[in-house]
């Protein structure tokens, strides 16, 4: 044999022994990247915030999704793959490539949750809990947070009034501080698009205690500023705003009670901050979450002279406006309440 031929031989050797390596590699990367089960249930698997990407393929191995989290942990990390936080609808028949793809990609599982307009703070974290989005105590416990309220400028003691009445899209597993974010944000996004709004947060305060009185008065879309000019017309001559709906949110919100349908008089002697019965001026913070109607009313209301509206035809939801006391008792004697946003 030749030098040139002993030459050829060796390399054909190394060439036919990396072939070997490769195809065993490949095999060993399909194999580790292939699916756990051919017919795998899709289950929801949650990312924690701040997880390591090491953890993130243990806990998958460990729920049996992946077979390798050596191969996982390594695969992301070749890719420069960045598995993000939340919770996503995984199966073991997806392959391990295919799993860690739709991680880095952040698609999460979302639920579906419209708040009605006129709903309470705790009416809200209660509805936001039957629908599965977050705890009502810890949804309480964020909406109360210094820290958020002051992220916003909110200088209240809560978020209660800022909480934008909307159809909403969480991911699963949200964090109840996130939810309030959320809900506080789309609020001032909303009224961006309204008139009249104030900058100094102080009046926006007092604009939205006016909107969230009016959101539970109103029946019919167009009244909603003619019962918001009665309201400013009271305050500027220092006229209690006389609001069966606060009476109802201390009853309700404060005492715990159930919505009443009719007022008694001694429920309008409650001593009480927020009864606009016996002091002049708006109660100490808003009593609902108002929808774009009612802020809207709030920012620019009618230009009246009315000093009293009473609900006159409950099936139409319509009310009778007068400017006098007189006027106002020929309107009828019966209080009737709008019905509890939620009840």
């Amino acid at each position: 044999m030749t030098k040139q031929t002993s030459t050829v031989s060796k390399l054909y050797y190394i060439f036919f022994v990396l072939l070997l390596g490769i195809t065993a590699s490949g095999i060993a990367f399909f194999r580790l990247d292939s699916p756990v089960s051919k017919e795998g249930e899709p289950v929801l698997f949650s990312v924690p915030r701040g997880a390591s990407v090491r953890i993130i393929t243990q806990t998958l191995q460990d729920r049996t999704l992946i077979r390798s989290s050596f191969y996982a942990y390594y695969y992301t990390r070749i890719l420069n793959l960045s598995l993000k936080a939340g919770t996503y609808r995984i199966s073991s028949s997806m392959r391990t490539s295919a799993i860690l793809r739709y991680i880095a990609e952040g698609k999460q599982e979302y639920t579906r949750v419209t708040v009605p307009e006129g709903l309470s703070l705790m009416k809200t974290a209660k509805h936001l809990e039957d629908a599965g989005i977050v705890s009502s105590a810890a949804f309480l416990e964020a909406a109360r947070n210094t820290t958020v309220l002051a992220d916003y400028g909110l200088p209240g003691n809560n978020a209660e009034g800022f909480l934008f009445p909307d159809t909403y899209f969480f991911p699963i597993g949200s964090e109840a501080e996130s939810v309030v974010h959320t809900m506080i944000s789309t609020f001032f996004t909303r009224i961006s698009s309204l008139k009249n709004v104030p900058l100094e947060k102080s009046k926006l305060y007092d604009k939205v205690i006016l909107a969230s009185i009016v959101e539970r008065e109103y029946r019919v879309e167009s009244e909603a500023p003619i019962i918001a000019s009665v309201f400013v017309n009271r305050l500027g001559i220092g006229m209690g705003l006389q609001s069966c709906a606060t009476i109802e949110y201390i009853l309700t919100e404060i005492q715990n009670k159930p919505h009443p349908l009719r007022l008694t008089l001694d429920e309008l002697k409650i001593p009480s901050e927020y009864n606009t019965y016996l002091w002049a001026g708006l109660p100490p913070g808003p009593i609902s979450s108002p929808g774009l109607v009612a802020l809207e009313a709030a920012f620019t209301p009618s230009d009246t002279h009315f000093l009293y509206f009473r609900l006159t035809d409950t099936e139409a939801g319509t009310h009778s406006f007068t400017r006098s006391l007189d006027e106002h008792v020929q309107a009828g004697r019966t209080l009737v309440l709008k019905k509890a946003a939620g009840n």
